[in-house]
């Protein structure tokens, strides 16, 4: 396995090169708590938290705290980034890449960039300046690995705009942080803040503006993007962790277990206990 590590005061940046041999590799634990970056190409087969994406172009995935699961590389080789947030927290630089909350953290739980043979190319050629600049081992190698990093976060964002918010890409720039800043907010305040007039006041907004705004440009009404957050982290505590469906409930804000109990059969169809038991 091509492994490649930059490591200094806490900063931590791996770029592994994909072959299809490594497939348990990428499914390990040792990569949880990374934000990660995968490219492949045509021909791959992966699922993201409980969502099964299959290539026919090549992809970047962009993974935070999802559970990731690489079923087949593809048609060819891929990369695998790894990195913490000493090296580059997207928050903290929102304001250099604008992808918190699109790219990352997105309320459409879309963790796939589906790339042309152009954009692939460009992807492809980023990829490949990191792998130069391990090989030079020179003393500005931390920058320009950070730099490679930003310029595909930069073009990534940018397709995927067009790629997921139809209408409202055509919008003024205003619009688009209107809808990104909600995606943050509720990713942030999901667990305590369960109603759209929450969101409303802490966007200095009508809980209706709030709604009608995102009707106007045909995305999910705010309500729903809110419940199927808590019901995806409900799923991943059932899955993932031995929380009784209680202590999921309390976790996620709900002092009324019954309550909880009803919401996630509406959304999912079964109930919390019995998806726990299916997973399994």
């Amino acid at each position: 396995m091509q492994h490649r590590i930059y490591e200094s005061n806490y900063k931590k940046f791996g770029l592994i090169k994909v072959s299809v041999n490594m497939v348990d590799a990428l499914n390990s634990h040792q990569f949880h708590g990374y934000i990660r970056i995968l490219y492949l190409p045509a021909g791959h087969r992966v699922t993201v938290d409980f969502d099964e994406y299959t290539g026919r172009q090549p992809g970047v995935f962009f993974i935070t705290n999802q559970h990731l699961t690489v079923h087949a590389i593809g048609e060819g080789t891929g990369f695998f980034i790894y990195y913490n947030r000493d090296f580059y927290c997207i928050q903290i630089h929102d304001a250099e890449v604008a992808c918190d909350g699109l790219l990352f953290n997105n309320s459409y739980q879309m963790p796939l960039t589906a790339l042309s043979a152009d954009e692939n190319q460009v992807a492809a050629y980023l990829f490949q300046q990191m792998e130069e600049e391990f090989e030079l081992n020179a003393s500005s190698q931390e920058e320009m690995l950070r730099v490679y990093l930003k310029q595909l976060i930069i073009r990534a964002t940018r397709i995927w705009k067009k790629q997921q918010l139809g209408k409202l890409n055509d919008e003024p720039h205003r619009e688009t942080e209107f809808f990104r800043e909600f995606s943050r907010l509720v990713e942030i305040h999901y667990k305590r803040k369960h109603s759209v007039s929450e969101y409303a006041d802490l966007m200095g907004v009508a809980a209706k503006t709030l709604s009608n705004k995102f009707r106007r440009f045909d995305l999910p009404q705010p309500n729903d993007v809110i419940k199927d957050r808590i019901i995806l982290e409900a799923k991943r505590l059932l899955s993932h962790t031995a929380l009784s469906v209680k202590e999921i409930a309390y976790d996620l804000g709900y002092d009324d277990p019954a309550y909880f109990n009803r919401l996630f059969t509406s959304k999912v169809g079964n109930s919390p206990a019995i998806f726990k038991k299916n997973y399994q």
